[in-house]
């Protein structure tokens, strides 16, 4: 059994589809069927067949599809060991939701990795509902941002902010001057982060509770571009309460007036249960919830560009 074999077995186990294997690993179809079929020699046994309702799986085949996650498990951790004690360095693998990368990551980062100068921070932006795979999987060590709905029994989750998203428009857009109503908001033409493309979080929950047309949303590759735009008059923006203070109070933005419109999200952090968590993601969930980690998170920590690359890795699409 070769790591690639196992790879593609655990990916159609989890999803229940080769289809869906196939797109989640970026392969091809016959690549999945390929390896599946490898396996299928080896151990001499079917591991699973079709059947009308999806896959069903063998017992050898649902076994496989635990000890999979382990090896894979097991060979990701060993490589990041070793690596680690060749250079004498620690890597945290960090997966954040976007409204968090955007707005609150830097300072948080900045300040966690300023405490411990032998550790190196790689952070990526995805669905939050790839969190649990992500974590059982061990890609990430970490992962922050809304809980999503489920989670395995096998991560410890834990809420350390809240944050109130608001609509804003230019001063002198219609809907600042009046209390709208959720049908005139439905026409509206709303500027979004990458956020709003998800299922879960507080943009896109408010934006099913309004019921605003996908035909209506404009969704940018930054949330900062989206306020860019409420700036220039061309709609309402969602955005964090935080990160737009100054520009509420200087004038240069304006909040819409609805009820609708205010809406609150808790932000949290997940990692795999100890003793199975690297203990660098222990020490950011512990960090997380201290007052100077609220403070960096929603004032930033000062730090410079120059600071800032070399020990962070930032990927704002998946």
């Amino acid at each position: 059994m070769t790591p690639t074999q196992l790879r593609a077995y655990a990916a159609v186990a989890r999803l229940g589809s080769v289809k869906q294997a196939a797109a989640d690993l970026d392969v091809t179809e016959a690549a999945i069927s390929l390896h599946v079929g490898q396996l299928r020699r080896e151990l001499g046994d079917k591991l699973f067949v079709r059947t009308n309702s999806g896959l069903a799986f063998t017992p050898g085949g649902l076994r496989l599809a635990s000890r999979a996650v382990e090896m894979l498990s097991l060979q990701d951790q060993t490589i990041l060991e070793v690596r680690q004690a060749g250079e004498g360095r620690r890597l945290l693998r960090l997966a954040t939701a976007a409204l968090f990368a955007e707005h609150a990551a830097p300072g948080l980062i900045d300040l966690f990795a300023d405490r411990a100068r032998d550790l190196d921070i790689e952070m990526s932006s995805h669905d939050p509902e790839r969190f649990e795979s992500l974590l059982l999987t061990r890609t990430v060590d970490a992962a922050i941002g809304p809980r999503p709905a489920t989670v395995d029994p096998a991560i410890t989750s834990t809420d350390f902010l809240n944050v109130q998203v608001v609509g804003v428009a230019a001063p002198d857009h219609p809907m600042t001057r009046v209390t709208p109503t959720t049908a005139e908001l439905r026409e509206q033409t709303w500027l979004l982060g990458p956020s709003a493309a998800y299922a879960t979080g507080v943009v896109p929950e408010l934006l099913r509770r309004i019921g605003v047309p996908e035909e209506r949303q404009r969704i940018f590759q930054s949330q900062a571009a989206a306020t860019a735009e409420a700036k220039r008059g061309k709609g309402i923006a969602l955005v964090v309460a935080f990160a737009v203070a100054p520009d509420l109070a200087s004038g240069d933005l304006k909040r819409v007036p609805a009820p609708s419109l205010q809406a609150q999200g808790t932000w949290s952090i997940l990692t795999l249960s100890p003793p199975q968590a690297p203990p660098a993601a222990v020490e950011l969930a512990r960090f997380v919830t201290t007052p100077r980690a609220t403070q960096a998170m929603l004032r930033g920590s000062g730090v410079t560009l120059g600071r800032f690359k070399p020990a962070i890795h930032v990927t704002l699409w998946s």
